[in-house]
């Protein structure tokens, strides 16, 4: 291409015919000449582009909706069930979980973005992350959101022995009241592994429920934020406990659309406690235990 470049300003000087050609025209000529030059470096590759690691999903210009629950009761009944991956309600309830902090940016970020719109979540944390940042988990808890035990470690708790199993729950527990003089209510496995077997142990020792998610947008692969709030939006419904992890960045870039377009679907955020509190005995429950005359 630069011998073509070079033969147009040669023929130009020689011929008085061709030297009648406009600068704009000559201009042209050489930029398309230059566009092909370019284009054909490395025919048929990809262009290639620098990561945007700096994102963060722009403020809305005006005010976001608001969840509107009222006071509502967190005690559940031991009883209610060992296992829940969704809970049975008779309303347009939803759980929405973060899993793996406290981190020192991410939470409280995302936490602005919770007090924006009134909705209190459920923090299922590790640990020995809140042993590294008990303050972040302090403000967690004094604006109302629910802290469930996630380990100390992080661990895959079914390959786990008995007692190494209730170290994990019991060094975890222990941060989180070191750190806000509370106790948390349930508790969700790392990977969501856990023998039934360890259920049933975890829930009589420790009166944890083990709590999974009917929702996961596979945001520890990191997608991308609007892979991450098209993923939600799309698998909700009523009773849902939704999973998402406050230690990546990204997840937390795409919560403000993500929490708009569940309130504004009609969904109302509760916490993992208080969704198990208004569970409702499946249809035809009630008449099958009416004894028989």
């Amino acid at each position: 291409m630069d011998h073509s470049l070079q033969r147009i300003g040669t023929s130009l000087s020689k011929n008085p015919e061709l030297g009648k050609l406009s600068r704009r025209g000559f201009m042209l000529a050489t930029a398309t000449l230059a566009s092909c030059k370019a284009a054909s470096t490395a025919p048929g590759a990809p262009v290639k582009t620098s990561p945007n690691t700096s994102y963060r999903t722009p403020s809305l210009g005006g005010p976001v909706p608001r969840n509107n629950v009222g006071n509502l009761s967190s005690n559940f009944s031991k009883d209610s069930g060992i296992t829940f991956s969704r809970v049975l309600v008779s309303g347009n309830y939803i759980a929405m979980t973060f899993d793996d902090g406290p981190h020192p940016r991410n939470t409280p970020r995302l936490l602005d973005m919770l007090a924006m719109r009134n909705i209190k979540a459920t923090f299922y944390v590790i640990g020995r992350s809140v042993d590294l940042h008990p303050g972040v988990l302090r403000r967690t808890v004094a604006e109302g959101h629910e802290i469930g035990n996630h380990s100390h470690t992080h661990r895959l708790l079914s390959k786990l022995s008995d007692s190494e199993v209730r170290k994990e729950m019991q060094l975890c527990q222990d941060a989180v009241g070191r750190a806000t003089g509370i106790r948390p209510s349930t508790m969700r496995p790392p990977y969501g592994g856990l023998l039934q077997r360890q259920r049933k142990l975890i829930h009589a020792e420790f009166g944890y429920p083990t709590i999974l998610w009917s929702v996961d947008p596979l945001d520890w692969k990191r997608p991308g934020p609007s892979v991450v709030a098209s993923r939600i939006l799309k698998g909700t419904t009523a009773g849902g406990i939704v999973l998402a992890h406050d230690l990546h960045s990204q997840t937390v870039d795409a919560m403000p659309a993500t929490l708009d377009g569940l309130l504004k679907r009609g969904f109302k955020f509760v916490t993992v406690s208080q969704l198990i509190a208004m569970k409702a005995e499946p249809p035809g429950a009630q008449a099958s235990n009416v004894p028989a005359s």
